[in-house]
């Protein structure tokens, strides 16, 4: 194994354990908010981002090396690379988004759930 992989996994595995780090700590938000039935479209901008930023890394990972270790075959390599297209598009679609509600200083968009009661009818709909 080359330098550069060994300082390239490092970074990978660097940046999935502070994306992985992150989404654990700021669970306890995500639920609260989605038991509460506001979520803020910021924060939820963010934690679809990270999410498709640590899976990126993850990929990132496992393409550095079963390329590093065992070489790839035409299979293996059309897969990772399928996996990379999807990771790719998760985290530019989450930039996107953030970068669209930090442009237009939409911090304070909220996204409202609609709440279910005990009986399992939407919070909106009267009772007759």
């Amino acid at each position: 194994m080359h330098t550069i992989d060994m300082i390239l996994l490092t970074l990978y595995f660097i940046g999935a354990i502070c994306g992985v780090y992150n989404l654990i700590k700021h669970a306890p938000y995500f639920k609260e908010r989605f038991k509460s039935g506001v979520v803020s479209a910021f924060m939820l901008a963010m934690l679809f981002f990270l999410g498709a930023y640590t899976f990126k890394m993850v990929i990132a990972i496992w393409i550095r090396l079963s390329t590093s270790l065992t070489g790839r075959g035409a299979v293996l390599e059309a897969i990772q690379s399928y996996a990379w297209t999807i990771a790719m598009f998760g985290t530019t679609a989450g930039l996107v988004i953030l970068s669209i509600l930090t442009y237009t200083k939409r911090y304070d968009l909220f996204v409202y759930l609609r709440k279910i009661d005990k009986k399992g009818e939407p919070d909106d709909v009267e009772e007759r």
